[in-house]
């Protein structure tokens, strides 16, 4: 049971279009949140962060002086602030705009106009993200569950390396690209419970790294969980086939990643 309900958010809505504005504070308000700060752009955003450190942080794509990416890296490059949750509003389809954000650690991307099913779920991310419950397992204790994270984005990993510590899982090593995720998992197979990893890589990509561990290692038992933004069907199909034990979407929902590990480490 969560100690924050969606009606206990303080959120900081970045928007330059006040009409734009008015439809989501409405959409927001219907939802029960009342704590709403507003800023038109990235530098109002940035003062207002400075002196008021909210549960979300929702913003336009494009603002007057800098995009959504950009604030999203100076967020997450500061200590301070890198631990609020980003949701992105934008009408943008642009695979690779959107990878970006997608890549950084967002907890939500909704289109514009958005249902308001789809904001309840990305509110209810939110909660999930700053109060969440630990894995209840069976077979192991969830601090001593060895995670190897296998990831290019050093701000998708910090994101994924976050979600898993508010799970309880504390052992994590990471690695930077496939290659180099091999190469820790083939020095000692024994060292690990489960992998997470990314798709898109340089020098060895996610679906060369699982068949290398399922065919040239022969191991067949580790779990290996996808998480990406890849959106591709053939390509995830072969995926499948290189022995994945699940998929997930980024940017992920925590309860969807928690009940894909509850399922692939207390398989029998």
């Amino acid at each position: 049971m969560h100690s924050v309900n969606i009606h206990d958010l303080a959120i900081l809505l970045i928007e330059p279009s006040n009409t734009q504005l008015k439809v989501i504070l409405q959409h927001l308000r219907d939802e029960g949140v009342a704590n709403i700060e507003g800023a038109v752009s990235g530098k109002d955003a940035i003062d207002s962060l400075q002196h008021h450190r909210p549960d979300l942080i929702i913003s336009s794509l494009y603002l007057p002086d800098m995009t959504a990416i950009e604030l999203i890296e100076l967020i997450k490059h500061d200590e301070a602030l890198s631990h609020i949750p980003f949701m992105l509003i934008s009408s943008e389809s642009s695979f690779q705009i959107l990878d970006a954000i997608r890549q950084a650690g967002v907890v939500a991307i909704l289109p514009k106009p958005f249902a308001r099913r789809d904001l309840k779920n990305a509110l209810r991310s939110t909660i999930e993200f700053i109060d969440p419950q630990e894995i209840d397992l069976q077979h192991y204790d969830i601090r001593n569950v060895r995670v190897l994270v296998v990831d290019d984005s050093n701000l998708a990993r910090k994101h994924i390396c976050r979600v898993l510590n508010n799970m309880g899982i504390q052992q994590i090593t990471q690695a930077e690209d496939g290659r180099q995720g091999a190469e820790i998992f083939a020095g000692n197979q024994d060292a690990f419970d489960l992998i997470i990893t990314d798709f898109n890589m340089p020098v060895m990509d996610g679906q060369a790294m699982i068949e290398y561990i399922r065919r040239e290692l022969g191991n067949a038992v580790i779990p290996i969980l996808m998480v990406t933004s890849e959106d591709n069907e053939t390509r995830l199909s072969n995926v499948y086939k290189a022995g994945v034990s699940g998929i997930c979407d980024k940017p992920f929902d925590p309860q969807t990643v928690k009940e894909m590990l509850f399922r692939v480490l207390e398989a029998d």
